[in-house]
């Protein structure tokens, strides 16, 4: 049997406008585009690496 996915919710509390290219496409990447938006994802190295990068912009609002 394999082990359920660990899952963190995220949600976006900045605009990105004025942003770099990069941010934004950061912010698209993790299914958000919208202040207010909350997406659930799953916890992995690289979605860690993706809330660092535009930590100025998101909150991690649960992590089960």
């Amino acid at each position: 049997m394999a082990k359920a996915a660990k899952m963190i919710k995220v949600e976006q509390i900045g605009s990105a406008i004025r942003r770099h290219h990069s941010q934004r496409a950061t912010l698209i990447g993790l299914n958000l585009n919208k202040i207010g938006r909350v997406t659930e994802l799953q916890d992995t190295p690289a979605i860690r690496g993706m809330i660092a990068k535009v930590q100025h912009l998101v909150r991690v609002v649960d992590e089960k």
